[in-house]
């Protein structure tokens, strides 16, 4: 049975490490009887206004649903002056709310070995949301400065040992639901 994994990366930037280290992970996702759909939609939802709860723009309930019919969230997000990225920290608040992380299993990985504070704010948050937060699974993987490909990602010594962790351990978990 392959689980659906709903990934999200905190960066609109075309040659985004993150968008490239969610893509790696799709990739190699097929061993781990994971399938991996990268949500593009970040810049498409407006700004979060509680307000507009009941009247959300259909972004917002195509996200929704989204996460509803996902197993798991894998997020990689960069860290913008020690803090989580607003188009990623607005998607989240779209969703409090609504609950669609509640009880998800989540994994956020970093493509930064600079980058730990808003890696640490995004699982405070996520776990705020009643995320089950695989901690254990929430690893670095450093590629800043590094120019990996999604290849290089999924078979350099250096990289693809801990992408293969997160995602074994994602696959466990999943697998004892």
């Amino acid at each position: 049975m392959t689980n659906q994994v709903l990934a999200i990366s905190g960066s609109l930037r075309k040659a985004s490490i993150n968008s490239t280290l969610l893509r790696a992970a799709q990739i190699a996702a097929d061993k781990f009887c994971l399938e991996i759909d990268i949500y593009t939609g970040l810049g498409d939802l407006p700004l979060f206004n509680p307000d507009l709860e009941g009247r959300e723009a259909q972004s917002v309930l195509n996200f929704r649903t989204k996460l509803r019919s996902c197993n798991a969230v894998l997020i990689a997000s960069p860290e913008y002056a020690h803090g989580v990225t607003g188009v990623l920290k607005n998607a989240l608040d779209w969703v409090v709310a609504s609950g669609e992380f509640m009880g998800k299993p989540v994994v956020v990985l970093n493509a930064s070995g600079r980058a730990t504070i808003a890696q640490a704010a995004l699982i405070e948050t996520i776990g705020t949301m009643d995320a089950t937060v695989l901690h254990n699974a929430c690893l670095t993987i450093a590629l800043n400065g590094k120019n990996y490909s999604e290849t290089d990602i999924i078979t350099a010594s250096d990289t693809a040992p801990t992408l293969q962790k997160a995602l074994d351990i994602l696959r466990t978990e999943l697998q004892q639901k």
